[in-house]
């Protein structure tokens, strides 16, 4: 699937990426973001991101995501 998405003018400059880079790291971002809110499991995360499932968990320790999404009640 192809989706595009206008930014403002120097947003990746300002960024300091590549827009292939700026890409990746938005797909990580979305995927961590999705997984902390309970809507993607660790694997549909890491497909969304186009990332191997170790990438993906390394990407949430990134983003501040802690991997475990259970309760204390339910461990």
């Amino acid at each position: 699937m192809h989706v595009e998405l206008d930014l403002p003018e120097g947003a990746l400059s300002s960024l300091r990426l590549k827009p292939s880079d700026f890409v990746r790291e938005m797909r990580l971002a979305a995927a961590a973001k999705w997984y902390e809110l309970g809507v993607l499991s660790q694997a549909k995360g890491a497909k969304v991101a186009g990332v191997s499932r170790q990438e993906f968990l390394d990407a949430l320790g990134r983003f501040g995501v802690s991997p475990v999404q259970s309760e204390p009640a339910e461990i």
